[in-house]
């Protein structure tokens, strides 16, 4: 294992490197852009042995690539924003054919008006396609969980396409440390690929992409669908746990910090996770029982394991970096709510919006969450649900 400086993109185009996959699909779209140039330059030299396919489109990128694992090759793409919204028809067939297809997706704001910066509302978007979702912190998690995409998704009680996302421009653009195992190590964790039903083997024929309307077996193929999500819960696992006896760096559905005797829990997802967990242990040194829960896994989304860590907590404060227009709060606090029902102590659960279209996350946000959280644990009523974090005035009639 070695230590070098690099990008999030860098570092998510070096781990698909080394497990060089047999075609990668992919077209540029800031600021995913990096990862389809660095892969496109490791194949130029020589250094991945892979099929690189420029196609014109993000939804053609998408084509391919169902295509190529459906003729039985091990497939990767890579996007963002609204190449993400230009492929979402072919996400869903990806995932209803049980492609294995693994795909960075580098998390942007969706126009308009047009933003090219950071939000989530991409990928939350995209989260009832049948993909599964592993958010990451930083770069290093952006590498981990690139690797351990294939083994997720290739396993044979899953057979789904999964997704991995970081943080645009805050973490794909920014340089940090990074922790990089040898190439001959990400082999022989991800092992060779094993294609299932392959179109190519013509010994024995299946039918892919059937008509299957009119009386067929589409509710159940649905069916089917949610129970290899299910599955995954505990392949996410066992996969995270091998990591960690690789590289002493363990993965589960979810991170917790300080949240033992914590009376007031923040719930995160994504690179702002960092940002709270500095800001509770300064609350932790002012006498305040704050702790931190931050969400990897998305989907499928571990409902029971997440009740169970926050059964203690008086209040919760769940962070969005994207919203639910028209419903109780963004998706990330609807799943909270909805995993919280049936607590036997059910807290007070608040929504806080946050960093739509890149706006900045600051200390003094963080800590006007957590005042309201606390308000709220001394029996103070609060009368919002949905609260907004450093957004400008807006006029009654909703005009900014």
């Amino acid at each position: 294992m070695s230590r070098k400086a690099m990008t999030g993109n860098g570092a998510v185009a070096l781990a698909l490197k080394q497990v060089e996959p047999d075609v990668m699909s992919a077209y540029p779209i800031t600021p995913q852009t990096e990862i389809a140039q660095n892969y496109a330059q490791y194949v130029a030299d020589g250094a991945a042995k892979t099929e690189y396919i420029a196609v014109e489109s993000e939804h053609s990128a998408m084509s391919a690539a169902i295509g190529a694992a459906a003729a039985g090759a091990r497939t990767i793409t890579a996007t963002s924003s609204q190449g993400f919204a230009l492929m979402w028809e072919m996400l869903f067939i990806a995932a209803s054919l049980r492609l294995p297809i693994t795909m960075p997706v580098i998390t942007r704001a969706l126009s308009g008006p047009i933003n090219i910066h950071c939000d989530h509302s991409d990928s939350m978007g995209g989260r009832d396609c049948g993909w599964v979702q592993l958010y990451g912190e930083d770069a290093q998690e952006g590498y981990d969980n690139a690797i351990q995409a294939f083994r997720i998704a290739e396993h044979m009680d899953v057979r789904l396409p999964v997704m991995t996302m970081i943080d645009g421009f805050i973490i794909s653009g920014a340089i940090g440390p990074l922790d990089v195992l040898d190439d001959d190590k990400v082999k022989q964790f991800v092992g060779p690929y094993e294609p299932v039903h392959p179109l190519l083997d013509i010994e024995n024929p299946v039918t892919v992409g059937a008509f299957d309307s009119l009386g067929g077996w589409y509710f159940e193929h649905k069916v089917t669908q949610n129970m290899a999500m299910a599955r995954a819960m505990d392949v996410i696992e066992e996969v995270g746990r091998e990591f960690g006896e690789l590289t002493g760096r363990f993965y589960s559905h979810f991170k917790t910090h300080r949240i033992e005797d914590a009376e007031i829990v923040l719930v995160a997802i994504g690179s702002a996770a960092g940002n709270v967990k500095t800001m509770v242990d300064r609350l932790r040194t002012e006498g305040k029982k704050v702790g931190l829960l931050k969400v990897r896994t998305f989907r499928p989304f571990p409902h029971r394991q997440i009740a169970q860590a926050l059964a203690g907590a008086k209040v919760i404060g769940v962070m969005d970096r994207s919203d639910s227009f028209g419903a109780q709060g963004g998706p990330l606090f609807t799943e909270i709510r909805s995993a919280m029902f049936e607590a036997e102590t059910r807290p007070q659960i608040y929504n806080f919006i946050y960093g739509l279209g890149g706006r900045d996350l600051f200390p003094k946000d963080i800590e006007a969450a957590a005042a309201v959280l606390e308000k709220a644990a001394g029996g103070e009523k609060v009368a919002q649900t949905r609260h907004y974090l450093n957004v400008r005035e807006v006029s009654p009639d909703g005009q900014a």
